[in-house]
């Protein structure tokens, strides 16, 4: 659901809410580790797992997500640099979109 820049923003977010907390279980030395799951419009096909930072070291690039960033760069092999989705996930994502 997010390009591998989204997630790493996010993480880092999320790591200084927790540090701002300065709840005294929280570790000092080194970064929290945490797990967000976050489900998109249509949770059955649009979701993202973030972890902390520290805990990816080597992220698994997905060509659609990337695409859907608007700072990522081009996705190599397309016509415009974007992915478009077909058939039933295409229709199921216009229909989680005219929801909202």
């Amino acid at each position: 659901m997010f390009s591998v820049a989204q997630k790493r923003a996010i993480s880092t977010a999320v790591q200084k809410i927790l540090r701002d907390t300065n709840h005294p279980e929280l570790p000092r030395e080194k970064e929290v580790e945490f797990n967000l799951h976050v489900y998109g419009a249509n949770n059955m096909l649009s979701w993202a797992d973030i972890q902390n930072n520290g805990s990816v070291e080597s992220p698994t690039v997905n060509p659609w997500n990337e695409s859907q960033d608007p700072n990522s760069p081009p996705v190599m092999g397309t016509k415009d640099g974007k992915i478009e989705r077909s058939g039933e996930t295409a229709e199921a994502d216009r229909a989680s979109a005219s929801e909202t």
